[in-house]
């Protein structure tokens, strides 16, 4: 039976009827496996559901209501829920089964939350901002370098519930690594947590590669020899999705720290420690984060002071010209004054003479303006 119709059974075991029309047009959809997608392509929001026993994963049905009613009865393992984008209908009947606060159950629907950690009772909520390197040609004045998304996670005794919005971030290869070693998943639902926290964390640091990258190129305009005529909109560009990635890395610093440090009923301390080396990987991506928002600072004032001085030297030269052309104006000005009694006005040489000296002097003053460096 698909993991829609199981949400039926939900609504029945707690008497919330919410998604009995969507279960009974699911009940007849055929099985898949959907560890990877983004979304199920049978129209739900649910990607998968696997029980854990001792780090093995059961073979099985992702039947949720007997996946939790096993566990609870035994006392032994858990279920891990992954929810992509779930609308408030679809998550009704899950948040009564695992009895989700409202608070925490609107946040995961709604999303466009801060990166934080909430205690609930027993339930652990924590908010993760997952980040993405958008792949572009050529770096522009209106480039996406940096898309953003969110993972919600809900740890509990026996359970773990991922909400995911956003097109990236897929947590199948998370589930995939940490299959890969039962002895961890063993340790619980706080070992999920960890998995995911040290999975975004990592991608964090990829995504500052990537835009180090595009900071090397916009460095090596700039100081180019026509550095002054670099678009400095692509220096603002990537200042703004700097700020973008900041504000998915800085804030998640104290959530990751009452994890590490603070005692929580559902992370056990063997966890915390691998908590703490999520930290020191979060510290230094926020480290190098405010390292290149100076180094945009630095370059967005070099280019500044590059245009700066381009413009000096262009009144330098226009002055220079400016200077040059002076004397033979004045020249001819001073001879086009049509007065009867001027000097050598009919001589025979006098013209010829004039020229010639106007062009000395130019020349000269040319020559002056050479050595100094203005022309």
């Amino acid at each position: 039976m698909s993991m829609a119709g199981n949400l039926r059974k939900v609504g029945s075991l707690r008497k919330v009827g919410g998604l009995r029309k969507v279960a009974r047009l699911a009940r007849r959809r055929p099985k898949v496996d959907l560890s990877h997608p983004a979304r199920s392509p049978l129209g739900s929001a649910v990607v998968n559901c696997v029980t854990y026993r001792e780090g093995v994963r059961e073979s099985g049905g992702r039947d949720l209501v007997e996946a939790v009613r096993r566990v609870r009865k035994t006392e032994d393992g858990f279920v891990w829920l992954g929810l992509h984008e779930p609308s408030e209908l679809e998550f009704a009947d899950i948040a009564e089964l695992f009895d989700l606060h409202p608070l925490a159950v609107e946040d995961a629907i709604h999303a466009h939350q801060r990166p934080k950690v909430e205690r609930y009772g027993q339930t652990l909520f924590a908010v993760l901002k997952t980040v993405c390197y958008v792949e572009h040609a050529e770096l522009t004045a209106t480039s996406e370098v940096v898309e953003t998304g969110e993972i919600m996670v809900f740890v509990g005794h026996d359970f773990v519930i991922t909400v995911r919005h956003g097109l990236h971030g897929s947590l199948g290869p998370v589930r995939e690594q940490l299959e890969a070693e039962p002895e961890q998943l063993a340790q619980g639902p706080a070992a999920v947590l960890h998995a995911i926290a040290d999975n975004v964390v990592d991608d964090y640091l990829t995504v500052i590669d990537e835009v180090q990258s595009d900071i090397d190129e916009v460095e090596a305009d700039v100081f180019a020899q026509n550095g002054a005529r670099a678009d400095p909109g692509r220096i603002y560009q990537l200042k703004r999705e700097l700020l973008e990635l900041k504000r998915a890395v800085v804030p998640l610093a104290r959530p990751i720290q009452e994890l590490s440090g603070r005692p929580l009923p559902a992370v056990p301390p063997q966890i915390q420690a691998y908590f703490r080396d999520v930290s020191d990987h979060l510290l230094r991506a926020a480290e190098q984060i405010a390292a290149f928002d100076e180094l945009l600072n630095s370059i967005l004032q070099a280019h500044l002071a590059q245009v700066t001085v381009a413009q000096n030297e262009d009144m330098r030269k226009i002055t220079a010209w400016a200077a040059i052309v002076a004397v033979p104006t004045m020249g001819c000005g001073v001879y086009g004054m049509n007065f009867d009694n001027m000097p050598e006005l009919h001589w025979r040489f006098g013209y010829p003479l004039v020229l010639s000296g106007m062009a000395v002097i130019c020349f000269m003053v040319y020559r002056g303006f050479k050595r100094n460096g203005w022309l």
